[in-house]
């Protein structure tokens, strides 16, 4: 079998292996990952290997590794999500600085918390349709297979070298032809729309059921949108744009719920960087709206978010 990296991998390996892989990579020194990142990693290895690989979710990780409760909320608390992805990048580079030759290669998929196991194959045996050098497909059991890697030196550093000299060509031109009257606009564009701060307002979750929730929640989404709009630096983007477009610029997501309780509301909410899910600000507020005065209850929160926004981004989030 061959794998995307282009390496001949073998059949899939047996479960005394795979553990034996498992204890390699947590004593080496090249795993970087805190204690609490290896029990995550010992903790879905183990459960896919008793063939519960289907129950492994971000509740389930998060009780057992994290020691949060029964309420765990996997929208509010990102922990296990942020955590996975700090292995799948500490096994990307253990793979990469020393585990090149190691028997088995253990990867965490993205989007999943369920490892995959794979068997290297010997470095004598070449994958199918492996090319050796001079473009014949090799004869001899001892040669390695070629990989895409070994064609960076011979086929990347001409082709990059070729490259320069092509921009060494053109920039002459340029410089006699004279710049287009639009290019001379196009560094201050360029600076503007970098230095903007880009947030998706997503919609609030409403708990509990009631009445008027929804349209309470509605209203403070829109005012939200309406108050960050109008704060200098800042670009508010619907939150499909912020996934598919990916715009230039620091990008945030505004995330939260809302919640009541007599005649209390409850507004939770925090601010993540859509790169990396990393929480950099989380905050509740509460307010009265005893009489009926849901209104005014909407205006002071949206004032009290909004400000608060605005100080965490002037302080660089």
């Amino acid at each position: 079998m061959v794998s995307n990296d282009g390496e001949s991998r073998g059949p899939l390996p047996d479960r005394d292996t795979v553990r034996e892989q498992l204890d390699r990579i947590l004593r080496s020194g090249e795993f970087h990952a805190p204690d609490r990142g290896r029990q995550f990693l010992r903790y879905v290895v183990e459960e896919a290997l008793q063939g519960r690989a289907d129950a492994l979710n971000a509740h389930a990780i998060a009780r057992a590794v994290f020691a949060r409760g029964a309420a765990f909320d996997a929208q509010s608390d990102p922990v296990v999500r942020i955590e996975a992805g700090r292995i799948r990048r500490a096994l990307e580079r253990y793979y990469l600085v020393c585990g090149g030759n190691d028997p088995v290669i253990i990867t965490i998929p993205k989007g999943h918390y369920a490892p995959s196991f794979e068997r290297r194959a010997p470095a004598g045996v070449a994958a199918p349709g492996a090319v050796a050098a001079g473009g014949r497909q090799s004869a001899q059991g001892g040669d390695r297979p070629l990989r895409y890697r070994d064609l960076l030196v011979p086929v990347g550093v001409p082709a990059v070298f070729g490259a320069i000299a092509i921009l060494a060509l053109i920039r002459p031109l340029e410089y006699y032809l004279g710049a287009s009257p639009t290019s001379t606009q196009t560094p201050s564009a360029t600076v503007e729309r970098t230095t903007e701060t880009r947030i998706a307002v997503e919609p609030l979750s409403v708990l509990g059921a009631r009445p008027g929730g929804a349209e309470m929640a509605r209203g403070l989404n829109d005012q939200l949108i309406s108050r960050l709009a109008k704060l200098d630096g800042i670009v508010v983007l619907a939150p499909v744009a912020s996934v598919s477009a990916r715009p230039v610029g620091v990008v945030f997501n505004l995330q939260g719920n809302i919640a009541f309780e007599e005649e209390s509301v409850h507004v939770q909410v925090r601010l993540v960087k859509s790169a990396d899910g990393t929480v950099v600000w989380a905050k509740r507020f509460d307010q009265d709206a005893a009489g009926g005065k849901m209104l005014d209850a909407q205006d002071r929160l949206c004032t009290a978010i909004s400000r608060e926004i605005s100080d965490v981004l002037k302080k660089g989030g």
